[in-house]
Order: C-alpha cells, then sequence, then structure tokens
C-alpha cells in the first residue's frame, strides 16, 4: 500500500469497507452524499482487486513520478552526452540526480532531476524552474533492450540543433509540463496559472494516471458501497460517477458466418463513450475548459485537431504525432460500435489477447476467412493484419505507434498523390505501381481502387478544388473528420453550392463539421455572416462550437436576431474562460486580443499583443496583429517599428516582411516596399497571397512588365487562384493580349460559372453579350 499512497496528494477522504452486502439496490441514495470528490487509486483496491493488479505497473500508472533511485531509469553514473558539440552530463550527489547542460542563455548549469515522465519505450525527467513551472528536459533515455537498440542516452530532436532561446529548447514554451505534459501524466490536473504573477500553482489529486483519471472522482461510488448497496444497486444508481464507460452496454459481438464479420447484437444509441474520454489525451487537441467535465464529449472541453496537413497525410494516415483519436474517428470500426477496450484492458493498457495483435482481430474478424492467402496474399508467417491495416511510424526518435484508422493499403494513391503505403514497408525494392499492379491481379480486377477522400483533400490543399471537396462532403461513406477537413479546404470565391453547403453544416449533428462551418463563416464579409444560420450556434450545446461561433460572430451582437444576442454573452465567457486559462501562451493572448479588437476595444487589444511578445518576442502573429492594430490607431510609424524588432530578431520570416511591405505602401515608401514584399515571396514561395500582392503593386508602381512577369510565374505555379487569375487576365486584357485574357477568363468561367466577376471579365472581353 506504501507504494501507491506516497504518490502526490491523494485526497483519501472515506474509510473503505467491503463491498459485500445484502441486496439494498431498491435503497435511496444517502442524503449526505455531497457532491463527488477524489479519493486516490488505493481507494478502489479492495473492491477492484483485478483491475487494480493490471494498472499497477502500466503504463498510466507510471505515467509521471518523483525522481527516486526505484523510479529513475537513466544513466546517471557521470555520463555524458554530446548534442551538436555540447556536453551534457549526467550524474547523482546527495541520492538526487542531477544534469549539467545548457540553460535558457545557453550557459551550462547544474539542475536538479524532480519528477520522472513515462517508462517505456522511453523516459523524460522534469526540472522545477522559478513560478511553478517544471520543464522537460529534451535528454531522454532510451528504455528499450540493449538487443533493440535502447539503454542510451539521446535528444528529442537528433538531427537538428535546438538552440537556447527557440521555443522547442527544452527551457522554452513548447517543453512546458504544465501546459503541454501534465493533463495527461496526472489525475484531476488543474493548470492554475496566473497572468498577474506570470507563474503555475499546478495541482493533482495523484501524481500519476489513477482510476480516477477516466472514471471521475469517486467519492461518490464508494459511499454508495459503504452505504450498502450491492453491484446491481450501484449499477442502477449509475455507479455514483458522471460518465459511463460501457460502451458494450449488454450488446455482444457475433460473427456473421457470411461475411466472416462480426456484427454488433445492438447498435449504440449515441456516441461511445470511451473514444471521447481516451481522445482527452490520446489525441492532437487544444484545451478549452479550465476544467475537465467527465461525462461530455471531447469537443465540449479540448478542441480536436482535423487532418491538418502538417498532421495527416491526405488520405488520413498519420503523419506528426497525432496520437489515436483522429484516425480512429476514420475507421469502419468505429462507424460499426467498435470501442477502445474492445482491443485494449484499459487498466493495464495491454492488448486484450496479450501480445498478440492478431488474437485482437480474430475476435471480429473470421481467421479462416481473414488470415488465408486468399485475403491476405501473403502466407500467414508473411504479414499480420497490422503489417497490412494498421502502418506504424515513429515518434520521439524511439517510440513506434500504429495508425488506428485501419485502412486497406492504397498504392494506387502512393502513385497519384504521395501518401504511404504498407506494401513499402516490407517491399522496399518495389515501388507503388508495381504493388497496385500486383493487387490488381491478385484480386482479379481494379474495383479495390474505390473513390477515396485522399485526391479531393490533397488537391483542396494544392489550390481550388471545391467541386472535389464537395462531393466528399455530400458523399454519406465519408467520415465526419474528413468531411470537416473538407469544409475547412473549401477557398473562395464561394458559389450557390457551396453556401447551400455551409447553411446545411452549420446544422450538422457532427460537431467537428459544425466548427469547420463557422471557421468558413469567419472569413466571410458581416452581412454573407449574417445571412447564414450561424450565430445559432452562439447556443450550441458544445463549448468548442460555441467559442468558435463566437470567434465568428464576435463585435456583431447588437445586429444578430434577438434570441441569438442572448446567446452571446454566455459564448463569450466561454471564449474568455478559455484563453485565460492558457495565457501563458501567446496565441491564447492574440484570440484574445482579436476578441477586444472586434469589440471596438482597440487600446485593451494592443496591452494583450504587448503581454504576448513579452512572454514570447518571437511571437510573429501577435506582432503582425499589433502593428495592424496601431495602423487602425493611425500610429503607422509605431507598427512598422514593432515590425522591424521583430525582423531582427527573425530575419528569415515571411509573415514580417509582407506586413512591413504593406505599412510602407501605405506610408508612400514604394521603393522600400517592394523590396520587402519581394523578400516575403522568394521567403516563402509557397505563399500565393505574397506573390499576388507583390504583382498587384509592382503594377500600381508602375511597372506593368514586371507586374505580368510576376504574376504569369505565379499563376503557372498557382493555376486555380482566383486573385492571380483574375489579375493576370486583367492585365493581359489592358496590354492587348486577348487571347491570353480569354484563355484564363474561360477556365475561370469553369471553376466558378456564377461568379459576378468572371461574368464582367468575359463582357469585357466581347466573349459574351
Amino acid at each position: 500500500m506504501a507504494r501507491y499512497l506516497s504518490k502526490g496528494m491523494m485526497l483519501l477522504t472515506v474509510l473503505i469497507g467491503g463491498c459485500d452486502s445484502a441486496d439494498n439496490s431498491g435503497q435511496a441514495l444517502p442524503a449526505d452524499i455531497g457532491p463527488a470528490t477524489f479519493v486516490g487509486s488505493d481507494a478502489c483496491q479492495d473492491c477492484h482487486s483485478d483491475a487494480f493488479a493490471d494498472w499497477a505497473g502500466s503504463h498510466h500508472e507510471r505515467a509521471m513520478d518523483v525522481a527516486t533511485p526505484d523510479t529513475v531509469l537513466g544513466d546517471f553514473d557521470n555520463v555524458s552526452f554530446d548534442y551538436f558539440g555540447q556536453t551534457t552530463r549526467f550524474f547523482t550527489r546527495d541520492n538526487n540526480f542531477y544534469v549539467q547542460t545548457a540553460d535558457a542563455a545557453g550557459q551550462d548549469r547544474e539542475f536538479r532531476i524532480a519528477y520522472t515522465l513515462g517508462v517505456e519505450p522511453l523516459q523524460q525527467y522534469l526540472i522545477e524552474f522559478p513560478g511553478g513551472r517544471l520543464q522537460t528536459l529534451a535528454f531522454s533515455w532510451d528504455a528499450r533492450s540493449l538487443a533493440e537498440g535502447g539503454q542510451r542516452w539521446f535528444h528529442i530532436y537528433p538531427d537538428e540543433y535546438i538552440e537556447p532561446g527557440d521555443e522547442l529548447h527544452w527551457t522554452g514554451p513548447q517543453q512546458n509540463w504544465n501546459y503541454m505534459c501534465a493533463e495527461c501524466h496526472s489525475t484531476k490536473l488543474e493548470m492554475n496559472f496566473d497572468a498577474a504573477t506570470n507563474s503555475f500553482a499546478t495541482s493533482y489529486a495523484e501524481i500519476s494516471v489513477g482510476c480516477e483519471g477516466c472514471h471521475g472522482p469517486g467519492s461518490t461510488h464508494i459511499a454508495l458501497a459503504q452505504a450498502g448497496f450491492d453491484k446491481a444497486g450501484i449499477e442502477t444508481a449509475g455507479h455514483g460517477f458522471d460518465v459511463d464507460l460501457d460502451d458494450r452496454d449488454g450488446a455482444t459481438w457475433a460473427i456473421n458466418p457470411d461475411t466472416g464479420i462480426a456484427e454488433r447484437s445492438e447498435m449504440l444509441l449515441q456516441t461511445q463513450q470511451q473514444p471521447e474520454a481516451c481522445g482527452r489525451c490520446h489525441s492532437r487537441r487544444g484545451i478549452i475548459a479550465p476544467d475537465y467535465e467527465y461525462g461530455k464529449p471531447l469537443a465540449d472541453t479540448h478542441l480536436p485537431a482535423l487532418l491538418d496537413e502538417s498532421l495527416y497525410f491526405a488520405d488520413g494516415q498519420i503523419l506528426d504525432e497525432v496520437y489515436v483519436y483522429g484516425s480512429f474517428l476514420q475507421s469502419r470500426m468505429y462507424r460499426a460500435g467498435v470501442s477502445c477496450t474492445d482491443c485494449h484492458n484499459p487498466h493495464s493498457a495491454k492488448l486484450v489477447s496479450g501480445n498478440d495483435p492478431n488474437a485482437v482481430c480474430a475476435q471480429c474478424h473470421l481467421p479462416a476467412k481473414f488470415a488465408a492467402a486468399e485475403h491476405t496474399g501473403h502466407e500467414p508467417a508473411q504479414a499480420g493484419c497490422v503489417d497490412c491495416h494498421m502502418s506504424s511510424r515513429t515518434y520521439m526518435v524511439v517510440d513506434d505507434r500504429r495508425d488506428h484508422s485501419f485502412r486497406a493499403p492504397r498504392p494506387d494513391l502512393t502513385a497519384s498523390i504521395g501518401t504511404p503505403n504498407a506494401c513499402s514497408t516490407c517491399h522496399t525494392g518495389r515501388d507503388a505501381s508495381w504493388a497496385a499492379q500486383a493487387i490488381t491481379a491478385w484480386r482479379g480486377s481494379d474495383a479495390w481502387q474505390r473513390p477515396h477522400f485522399a485526391t479531393a483533400l490533397d488537391a483542396g490543399r494544392r489550390g481550388f478544388a471545391n467541386a472535389q471537396l464537395l462531393d466528399v462532403i455530400d458523399r454519406d461513406q465519408t467520415p465526419g473528420i474528413a468531411k470537416a477537413t473538407a469544409l475547412s479546404l473549401l477557398a473562395q470565391p464561394f458559389g450557390s453550392r457551396e453556401f447551400r453547403t455551409l447553411e446545411a453544416r452549420l446544422g450538422h449533428g457532427d460537431a467537428l463539421i459544425r466548427i469547420a462551418a463557422l471557421r468558413q463563416v469567419r472569413n466571410l464579409p458581416q452581412e454573407l455572416r449574417l445571412r447564414l444560420p450561424g450565430s445559432r450556434l452562439l447556443a450550441d450545446p458544445v463549448r468548442s462550437v460555441r467559442i468558435e461561433a463566437m470567434a465568428s460572430y464576435a463585435g456583431m451582437r447588437d445586429s444578430l436576431p434577438e434570441q441569438d444576442a442572448r446567446a452571446y454573452a454566455q459564448a463569450e465567457q466561454d471564449y474568455r474562460r478559455a484563453y485565460e486559462a492558457i495565457a501563458h501562451r501567446p496565441e491564447a493572448l492574440v484570440a484574445l486580443a482579436a476578441l477586444e479588437s472586434a469589440q471596438g476595444n482597440p487600446d485593451s487589444a494592443i496591452k494583450l499583443y504587448q503581454a504576448a511578445l513579452r512572454i514570447e518576442p518571437n511571437a510573429v502573429g501577435a506582432r503582425v496583429n499589433m502593428a495592424d492594430a496601431l495602423r487602425a490607431q493611425g500610429r503607422e510609424t509605431e507598427g512598422e517599428a514593432i515590425l522591424r524588432e521583430g525582423i531582427e530578431r527573425n530575419a528569415g520570416n515571411a509573415a514580417l516582411h509582407y506586413a512591413l511591405g504593406l505599412s510602407l505602401v501605405r506610408s508612400g515608401r514604394s521603393d522600400e516596399a517592394l523590396e520587402e514584399l519581394r523578400l516575403a515571396a522568394r521567403l516563402e514561395p509557397a505563399n500565393a497571397r505574397y506573390a499576388y500582392v507583390l504583382g498587384i503593386a509592382l503594377n500600381s508602381l508602375s511597372t506593368p512588365q514586371q507586374a505580368l512577369q510576376v504574376l504569369t510565374d505565379a499563376h503557372r505555379q498557382f493555376a486555380t487562384d482566383f486573385d492571380i487569375a483574375m489579375a493576370l487576365a486583367t492585365l493581359r486584357r489592358d496590354g492587348g493580349d486577348k487571347d491570353g485574357a480569354l484563355e484564363i477568363a474561360y477556365r475561370m468561367a469553369r471553376l466558378h460559372p456564377e461568379n459576378q466577376s468572371v461574368v464582367t471579365l468575359l463582357r469585357s472581353l466581347d466573349a459574351i453579350p
């Protein structure tokens, strides 16, 4: 017992009695039961000994711990590690563990290891700093065996030098435990950031991920047992928890002999609870609520990422470290009602079948059919289920993680848009075309190459592809998260089909789709926003949707329908609380400043931008937006100074040069402006907007031939960009190149048949009456 009672600030408020009692399932709840509180995992041990035994020693139970000889795995026997010519030394003194390494200023200092973070396949270490901050050391211990290449120190960014002052340096904001790590390594985490003192008073009920990390506060559950309720009575009373994680709910899975696939006896009437609960930590998401609320959808306390280009491949496969939730939402398993504990023991965090993933799959996929060469194209010993359907990627240098979207290999997509495929993992000497031909020959046809949202998302990432994206959004088989992503990729200008789609999806049952629709609404002129029913989402039952609605309709309260205007205050409060809780992050202060600007409080906005730059002087968004806020007050010179200061810190940032160029244009300093705009376009050649603005600036400064060349090159690179195409067509027309202008105009007419600017251009070219 002492092993577990030593862990953190456990709030054990009741003595534990046995659960064996007479049948009192009809008994009323105790009158003095009170609000549920956290009691610690040890309180669960007597009645749930098997689950407790599974949890003890698990990755959850060892998610965080005090650094002691029993918990520290790394070699601190005065060993050194070289990182780009800098030596870091690990040693012990007085039974404590230390590291000597470069601090935020690049000076070698000694730091005491306060806590361990994780256990396998790597262990990280936390160091205490003033202001209640804990920082994660970038040097980690490879806990794998020697045979696996482990038992060594490594840096989590081995291939690039992360210098002191960089946000990724171990002393920087991206390695801050309080915000980046703590919620998912401890139970009942309260970050408690105080903006006035720029400090944390972070606390937890249990230092690691305990029973209540998933089930919620347990005092009511225990009180029911102490009051004499038996198991049936506790179940009748809702177990005494705010969340019911039993996604089976009495249903069974039975193999359909015709298909060889298990079918659920009863479908859930609501969204599975387990993915929403597990997704709190096993997802790429942002925090939007000061306190986690058990039993609520994930999007009520967190904002899950969509299939963004920096995070996922176009077909939804994992790219960056996105964990599991966004992948699982894409899967046919999820839509069929499969939940987390169908495959994983929730207490040990191991597979339900032990170490054999094929045995997990065999629960629902008849081995006689799906393990046979007729299905796999391989002998059973050559490839297992996960080899083909759950490809893995390596994160944090040594941590292999499998993709939970459970997909069939699609080498045809590899050949067409460059997404990875499982075949290439083993058949390293063969290309994707060979693999596609081999599957077709084995299957007897190319019917396996079914339409996939990947082609539309890939096209949308590259340019205007609204027709393809709208088809994906309308297709019933498209997963909700992929529909939301397609919606987010729609490019303006919109036609009637886009507006109809937006209007319909603002009322969709999937919160991610409503969020994506609101993000599109935010980019529309105010009069168009008011025509769409997005403002009613200020009263949405899901917090993240209300926050997105607030961002879209900020400052428009007096123009909203009466019912929506009444909901405005609560949505504003949700918005403020979300970002004030993480006000140590510059992006949070920028979001608060945007709200103040929209509501006509420019001085408050500027103060928030200043606060963001004090926290992170390299925060480009804060600097650019502050300069714009100063411009709006007629303080262009001050805004220019803010931008130049940023360029001194980061001369290679295109956004700063672009903003400075626009400022100089407004100040009438055309030569300096063009120099900055050219530099922005060179620094970020994939940014169509930079190329367009440079071309327009050149033309407005009476250098039409240079403008024509810039826009011609840009149109060649961004063939579907509306603004570039229209500007180039106009320049060609005005320069006497009617045929060249018509070529572009006709192409734009095919993409935007309802657009009046295109119609006007065609009329000016005598192409239509």
